[in-house]
């Protein structure tokens, strides 16, 4: 028998999750519930689900979360849900703090909420840990950073942000057919665990424009892992400085990646977009 469960969705930079308080509602079967729910024609429509917890007594974080991609796939982060997380939380009463700690299966990251004059959310800052240019079990880098798709050789950088990602710069941006060498990309062999795909090109100082092939959802509006990854594959490769906006299909985002500790630092909205029920 199904039970009748409330969900959320929400969007950050038009990065859409259905959002479910599993303190309140069982979610037993999370794969397949995930790609039930994700489809845009017979389901809610989202790129993935995403479970918020609570933590046992001795986890370091105040909640937990899991996600899974339209696919079914559970991801290990996810930069845009983990603000939405925040403005969750928060607007919806279940904390007080503007400093929250976040259990995701790569680490616990902070955020740091910005309120507005209404007292609510308005965006929120995530620290996404320190990137790492390589990590065996996620890319074999025999490659040398060029993988061929479609007849095609692309160079680019290896970025992980707890995920994999592999950047490619170009300049011609519009069009490039992010789904034909997305799809393609994704499952090379450079990649164990399959990879989400960036295409980037520098528009202005310090500015970069970024479309995103997500491992498991296809093309996505945005995602904060991902503009991670392309300012730090900027910033290596000189192309930009420590700060840039990441400028997505649904919107921007700001990136730091700073200098001191290493640690990436992701900032932009989260929107509540509607409420209902569905039978799981």
């Amino acid at each position: 028998m199904k039970n009748l469960v409330r969900f959320t969705k929400m969007h950050g930079a038009g990065n859409d999750y259905i959002y479910v308080d599993t303190s309140l509602y069982d979610v037993p079967e999370p794969e397949k519930t995930a790609v039930t729910l994700s489809d845009r024609h017979t389901g809610i429509g989202a790129d993935g689900l995403v479970l918020i917890g609570r933590p046992s007594d001795t986890t370091d974080a105040d909640f937990t979360m899991r996600i899974f991609n339209a696919d079914g796939s559970e991801a290990m982060m996810c930069g845009n849900a983990s603000r939405c997380i925040g403005k969750y939380v928060h607007d919806k009463n279940l904390t007080q703090k503007t400093t929250i700690r976040l259990a995701t299966l790569s680490g616990v990251k902070t955020l740091r909420l910005h309120l507005g004059a209404d007292g609510l959310t308005e965006s929120v800052t995530v620290d996404m840990l320190e990137p790492a240019l390589t990590c065996p079990g996620q890319y074999d880098d025999a490659s040398c950073g060029r993988l061929s798709a479609a007849f095609r050789t692309f160079s680019g950088t290896f970025v992980s942000m707890g995920n994999p990602h592999f950047v490619i710069f170009t300049d011609d941006i519009l069009h490039t057919d992010v789904a034909r060498y997305g799809s393609i990309l994704e499952h090379d062999a450079a990649f164990p665990q399959r990879c989400n795909i960036e295409f980037a090109q520098i528009t202005d100082k310090d500015k970069i424009r970024t479309r995103v092939w997500e491992r498991g959802s296809g093309i996505t509006m945005a995602c904060g892992t991902g503009a991670c990854a392309t300012a730090v594959a900027a910033a290596f490769t000189c192309r930009a400085g420590r700060r840039s906006t990441i400028v997505m299909d649904g919107g921007e985002l700001d990136v730091f990646w700073d200098e001191a500790d290493n640690h990436v630092w992701l900032t932009g909205g989260a929107e509540f977009v509607f409420e209902g029920e569905v039978f799981i």
